[in-house]
């Protein structure tokens, strides 16, 4: 259990980075292990003054528990909603909330990190996804062109890692595949 103290430790250290102060996080889960072919773990859930923050995983391989992985079930989002609780799509997506429809907004968004990444539409697997994304965008609210909403994901998207692909080249393979 050291390996775990540790890695909780850890965490509630970057959470009270974060202003959820340790003292009101409270992680309920069961120690019995669960089993997922050569996968063990267990899933703890953490919550700050009783709203759900996520769930922490902890993992290990069954034939070398030395091999262990942590997975981390929140996202940035979530803590930015916890910490202002600010709307959520005012949250998200800032002063394009009032543009276009929230399906709209999200398509383009997760359209720029797969496109910025080099994943083209196309008619299967990655590429299917993407197709898909876009796909999703109300052509009336983008027939003015996407390229604000797209500069404004691909700056977010960029804290995480360099796209491979400018962001005016993910604005024309969206508008392209918009017919626009």
């Amino acid at each position: 259990m050291d390996e775990y103290g540790t890695i909780l430790d850890g965490w509630l250290s970057v959470l009270s980075q974060l202003g959820f102060h340790a003292r009101h996080i409270s992680i309920h889960g069961e120690l019995a292990a669960w089993r997922r072919r050569q996968v063990e773990g267990i899933t703890l859930r953490f919550n700050h003054l009783d709203l759900s923050l996520g769930d922490i995983v902890l993992l290990w391989n069954v034939d070398n528990p030395g091999r262990m992985a942590v997975d981390l079930g929140t996202g940035l989002e979530r803590l930015a909603w916890a910490r202002t609780r600010q709307g959520w799509n005012d949250l998200v997506f800032g002063g394009f909330v009032s543009l276009a429809p929230s399906p709209t907004l999200d398509a383009v968004r997760t359209a720029t990190l797969l496109l910025a990444h080099g994943i083209r539409p196309a008619a299967r697997g990655a590429g299917g996804i993407t197709r898909r994304a876009i796909g999703t965008v109300d052509p009336g609210a983008a027939r003015l062109g996407v390229s604000s909403l797209v500069r404004a994901s691909y700056r977010y998207w960029r804290l995480f890692g360099e796209p491979n692909v400018p962001w005016p080249a993910v604005t024309m393979a969206i508008e392209q595949e918009l017919g626009i």
